[in-house]
């Protein structure tokens, strides 16, 4: 059943429109900070919509636009990512990627569709107070592009008060969104540990010092720390997931490597995984008279944390387009992670889900976004734009 709402039936009333948006973005997929193609579209579009401004001197590939009301008021934030992954899409119907090797598997054409369509909207109805900003990130599967924006002075030049962002949730029913104040998306940061030690003759290990030895130790320390430091209702997840050693079968190498990521829904617990991790790893590779060294990687993102009074916004204006029965204020926190979380580092604001109905997973080969939600996701930005007002 549709929802009765002015804005919902307007934008609805522009599907057709808003398809072959979301289709064309999903045959052209581009990766992060390589968007070339996907900004220039999103510019032509904005440009023709009539917004106020477009800016794209951030992050390369980075669009900012803005939409001035009728009425003096705060700036507010929009956000939707615009990149696609590094994989082979398995769909065969008529829009499928027609860049080989990369695929919109995350809904991001989807996201960015309905930005689009919110800008239209506001550009011809004005009646509101203030002055969207709508920011078109680029490269948010893993290369920091929030990160970039904000390094470079996006919201020193954009001050916006909050700030609002969707993504799509496969499986969740179509036309519901979840919201959940506090910690919705867990942190996420990458560990490179080497191990050092003396390699030589796989007959003579005595006279060598054997860096998977002490590698194979220090994968079981990390992957046993966590249930006796942590308190079991911290949500903490470390995982190995790569060990490389050696080239042949009669040598013992010199070194061995081992990577892996951790992810938790407190700051605080984050950074005790990172001290634990740096006593743990040189300690136990001591004790087999090795020497070991752990960095972590340069992107990483904290914990996606939602304000309280712009959750509560943000599920105030969902129910209006949608009615109540259909919010979920307090959806259970994923622990997968997202760059948005740069942007609520910085500015109150909120992160939020909508269903996508029945479809494949996120990153899956056969992923495709739901059209037919565009419209509820687009009702929702503009109503949360509104609600300033």
């Amino acid at each position: 059943m549709s929802p009765t709402n002015s804005i919902f039936d307007t934008i609805s009333s522009w599907q057709q429109e808003a398809r072959s948006i979301r289709q064309h973005l999903h045959q052209y997929p581009e990766i992060g900070f390589t968007e070339v193609k996907t900004q220039s579209f999103i510019v032509e579009l904005l440009t023709k919509y009539g917004v106020d401004s477009i800016d794209t001197s951030f992050a390369k590939t980075g669009v900012v636009a803005t939409i001035k009301g009728h009425i003096d008021g705060p700036l507010i934030g929009l956000r939707a990512d615009i990149d696609a992954l590094p994989i082979n899409e398995a769909n065969a119907f008529s829009y499928r990627s027609q860049h080989s090797g990369y695929m919109h598997a995350c809904g991001h054409d989807g996201h960015t569709t309905m930005l689009l369509m919110a800008a239209k909207f506001l550009c011809l109805n004005r009646d509101f107070a203030g002055t969207a900003v709508l920011f078109f990130q680029p490269a948010e599967e893993g290369l920091g592009g929030a990160k970039a924006m904000i390094t470079e002075g996006v919201l020193k030049k954009y001050p916006v008060v909050s700030i609002y962002a969707l993504h799509n949730m496969p499986n969740m029913p179509s036309h519901t969104f979840g919201f959940k104040s506090g910690p919705i998306m867990a942190s996420s940061d990458r560990f490179y540990i080497t191990v050092t030690g003396n390699g030589g003759h796989a007959a003579m290990p005595h006279t060598t010092k054997d860096p998977l030895l002490g590698a194979t130790f220090i994968y079981q320390g990390i992957q046993s720390f966590v249930a006796r430091t942590f308190n079991p209702l911290d949500s903490v997840v470390v995982s190995v997931t790569q060990i490389h050693c050696g080239e042949t079968t009669n040598v013992i190498a010199d070194k061995a490597e081992l990577t892996g990521t951790f992810r938790t829904l407190n700051n605080q617990v984050r950074q005790q995984v990172i001290e634990q991790l740096e006593q743990l790893v040189p300690h136990i590779a001591q004790a087999f008279n090795l020497e070991a060294h752990i960095k972590f990687g340069a992107i990483s993102h904290p914990v996606t944390m939602n304000t309280q009074q712009e959750t509560e916004r943000a599920i105030t204006a969902a129910q209006q387009i949608v009615g109540i029965d259909k919010v979920d204020c307090d959806i259970l926190p994923l622990m997968g992670s997202e760059d948005f979380s740069i942007f609520l580092n910085e500015v109150p604001g909120c992160y939020g889900f909508i269903g996508n109905g029945d479809s494949a997973a996120l990153h899956n080969t056969k992923y495709d976004f739901n059209d037919e939600i565009i419209p509820y996701g687009a009702s929702y930005f503009v109503q949360v734009v509104k609600s300033y007002t």
